[in-house]
């Protein structure tokens, strides 16, 4: 097998940034209100400065909600675990006018977080015209 080395482009402009937010110690009702839920990831892609194309959000039996709302950057999505306090969220958006960092912190207070991870990724890095691609 051909063996090619592998190389990664300089670090220059993210097309996205993905903020990964593991939510401990919620607010439990809040993590089990469907309604309550789609408003507050609605309203982070309004904070995130986001537009919004969709939304599909789901409730468990016997607890627990799912849901995404489909943003023309890309999207925010959320599973709770009522039982457990907890939340596994994500904020994706791309391009420069977005605030994916504002909207998690939205969704942190809105939850009622005590105990939030977050993890910050920025996605698909860009090397300009007339740079070299092999730095």
């Amino acid at each position: 097998m051909d063996q090619k080395k592998l190389t990664v482009p300089a670090l220059q402009d993210p097309i996205g940034m993905h903020v990964i937010l593991d939510l401990y110690d919620c607010d439990k009702s809040i993590l089990d209100d469907l309604e309550r839920i789609e408003q507050i990831l609605t309203n982070s892609a309004k904070i995130a400065n986001s537009n919004v194309l969709d939304k599909h959000f789901r409730k468990f039996n016997p607890q627990g909600v799912t849901g995404v709302v489909v943003v023309s950057e890309s999207h925010i999505s959320i599973h709770t675990w009522p039982e457990y306090g907890y939340a596994a969220v994500d904020v994706y958006t791309c391009g420069s006018h977005t605030l994916p960092v504002k909207a998690s912190e939205y969704i942190i207070r809105q939850l009622k977080c005590k105990r939030p991870t977050i993890t910050k990724i920025d996605r698909g890095f860009l090397v300009h015209e007339g740079e070299d691609k092999k730095q």
